[in-house]
C-alpha cells in the first residue's frame, strides 16, 4: 500500500476528500423537498427554504475559512436551481441541473480518457501540485485512465436513477435519491477507482506523489 509522507495510508478520500461537498449537495435539496412537501407542494416555499439553507450553510463555510470561490459556486448552483423550479412552476425541475450536470459530467470525464487527459488524474495531479508532470509516467496515465471509468459509472448511474423519477415528477423520489446517491455513491466511487488505480500500478512503481517523469509523455491511452 501507498503511504502518504506522515505515515497515514494514502487514499483518494484522504486526497480529494468529498463529506463536506457532500453535505453542501444534500442539504439544500432535503431543505427543498421538505418545504414542497410540508407546504403542500408549493415550489415557491420550497425553493425559498432551499436558498435560506444554502445561505447559511455558505457563512458557515466561510467562517470556517473555507475558500470564497467554492462556497459561491455552491450557493450559485442552489439559486440556479431554484429560478429554474420558480419559471418552469415544477418541483421536479429543482433537480434538472443536478440530472443535466451529471450528462454533462459522465461525457466530460469520457472524452478526457479519449484523449490521454483523464480527469481523475488532472484532479489529483492538481490536489499534490504536479501539474502535468504525472502525464510523463505513462503507468500513471494507464491507472488514472482506467480509475476513470468508475467515475464515468457513478454519473451515468445518476442519470439512470434521477430522469425516470424526473420525467414523472417524483419530488419526494428525487430528493431521497439525491441523499442516496450523493455521499455514500461518492465514498464507494472513491473507494473503488482506488483500488482500481492500485490494481493496475505496476509492481515496483514509486507511487502517486512520485510519478516516473524519464519516460516519453503517452499517447491517447484507453
Amino acid at each position: 500500500m501507498m503511504v502518504r509522507d506522515e505515515g497515514r495510508p494514502e487514499s483518494l478520500t484522504s486526497l480529494l476528500g468529498g463529506k463536506k461537498g457532500a453535505l453542501d449537495a444534500t442539504l439544500p435539496p432535503v431543505a427543498f423537498g421538505l418545504g414542497w412537501w410540508l407546504s403542500s407542494s408549493s415550489v415557491g416555499v420550497g425553493v425559498i427554504v432551499a436558498v435560506v439553507v444554502s445561505v447559511l450553510l455558505a457563512v458557515w463555510r466561510l467562517r470556517r475559512g473555507d475558500k470564497p470561490r467554492s462556497v459561491l459556486i455552491g450557493l450559485a448552483g442552489v439559486c440556479i436551481a431554484g429560478l429554474i423550479a420558480l419559471y418552469t412552476g415544477r418541483g421536479e425541475d429543482f433537480f434538472l441541473l443536478q440530472l443535466l450536470s451529471n450528462g454533462a459530467s459522465a461525457l466530460a470525464w469520457i472524452i478526457s480518457i479519449a484523449v490521454g487527459w483523464p480527469l481523475l488524474g488532472v484532479v489529483v495531479g492538481t490536489v499534490l501540485g504536479q501539474k502535468t508532470r504525472w502525464r510523463k509516467d505513462r503507468a500513471l496515465v494507464r491507472a488514472y485512465s482506467r480509475a476513470s471509468w468508475v467515475w464515468v459509472c457513478q454519473y451515468l448511474l445518476r442519470l439512470a436513477v434521477f430522469l425516470p423519477l424526473w420525467m414523472v415528477g417524483a419530488v419526494g423520489a428525487l430528493t431521497a435519491a439525491r441523499v442516496a446517491m450523493t455521499w455514500p455513491l461518492i465514498a464507494a466511487c472513491l473507494a473503488v477507482s482506488w483500488w482500481v488505480f492500485q490494481r493496475q500500478l505496476p509492481h515496483g512503481h514509486p507511487g502517486i506523489r512520485h510519478p516516473r517523469t524519464d519516460q516519453p509523455s503517452t499517447e491517447v491511452l484507453e
